[in-house]
C-alpha cells in the first residue's frame, strides 16, 4: 500500500481515478489491491449471503465493498462488509458516519493495515463491533467496542454457530460462512470407451 507524504481530504479522495481503489486514513492515502485473491472474494460472497439472509426483513442491512464510508473529512474507508442500522447515514455516493459492524477479510497485503491501522481507526470512531476474518486457518475474531477501545469477545472456527454480541439477529452457521475454501478437487469424468477404441485395441 502506497503512502504519499502530503495530507489529503475528502475532496482530494473524491477526485482520484474511479478505476483505482483507495482508503484515506488520517489524511494519508492508501492504495488497495485491484485484484483480490480468489479465496478473499469467495469469503466476501459467502459472508454477504449468510448475513443478508439473517437480516432479511430486519431494520439493519449488510452491504459489501466497494462502498465508501466517510468517518470524517480525513478518514474514508471501504470495509469488505458492513452492517448499517441507521439508513439516514446513506448518501447518494457513500455512507456518512460509523456503521454498526465492519468486517475485514485478511489477505497478505492487508494484514497490518486491517489489524493495526484500521482497528485503531474503527475504535476511535466508536464502531460497536469489528470482525477480523482469517481465511486459513478459517477463523472469525470478534471485537467489541468498550470505553474507547476494542476487547476480544471471542474467536470462532467452523463447525458450529455464532451469534453477534451487539446484533443478535446475526445468528450464523460458521460452516456456511467459511464454505469457500478454494477451487477444490476436480471431479474425474468416467465414461465408457467409444466402440472404435475397443476395435483398435482388439486389432492391435
Amino acid at each position: 500500500m502506497e503512502q504519499p507524504a502530503e495530507l489529503s481530504n475528502w475532496e482530494d479522495y473524491r477526485a482520484l481515478p474511479e478505476d483505482q481503489r483507495w482508503e484515506l486514513i488520517d489524511g494519508q492515502l492508501f492504495q488497495m489491491s485491484s485484484s483480490p485473491r480468489f479465496l478473499h472474494q469467495a469469503l466476501v460472497g459467502s459472508f454477504h449471503l449468510e448475513m443478508a439472509l439473517a437480516l432479511r426483513g430486519k431494520p439493519c442491512q449488510v452491504y459489501l465493498s466497494p462502498l465508501d464510508v466517510k468517518l470524517s473529512d480525513l478518514n474514508v474507508v471501504q470495509p469488505d462488509l458492513l452492517v448499517l442500522c441507521d439508513r439516514s447515514l446513506i448518501k447518494e455516493t457513500h455512507i456518512e458516519g460509523a456503521p454498526n459492524l465492519v468486517v475485514e477479510i485478511l489477505s497478505p497485503s492487508s494484514y497490518r493495515h486491517d489489524r493495526v491501522r484500521k482497528l485503531a481507526l474503527y475504535a476511535r470512531f466508536g464502531i460497536p463491533e469489528y470482525w477480523i476474518v482469517t481465511p486459513d486457518p478459517a477463523t472469525l475474531e470478534v471485537l467489541v467496542w468498550d470505553a474507547g477501545s476494542y476487547r476480544v469477545a471471542g474467536s470462532f472456527k467452523p463447525p458450529g454457530r455464532f451469534r453477534s454480541p451487539t446484533l443478535p439477529d446475526l445468528d450464523l452457521d460458521l460452516q456456511a460462512l467459511f464454505a469457500p475454501s478454494g477451487p477444490g478437487p476436480v471431479d474425474e469424468v468416467r465414461e465408457a470407451a467409444p466402440e472404435y477404441i475397443a476395435e483398435l485395441l482388439a486389432s492391435g
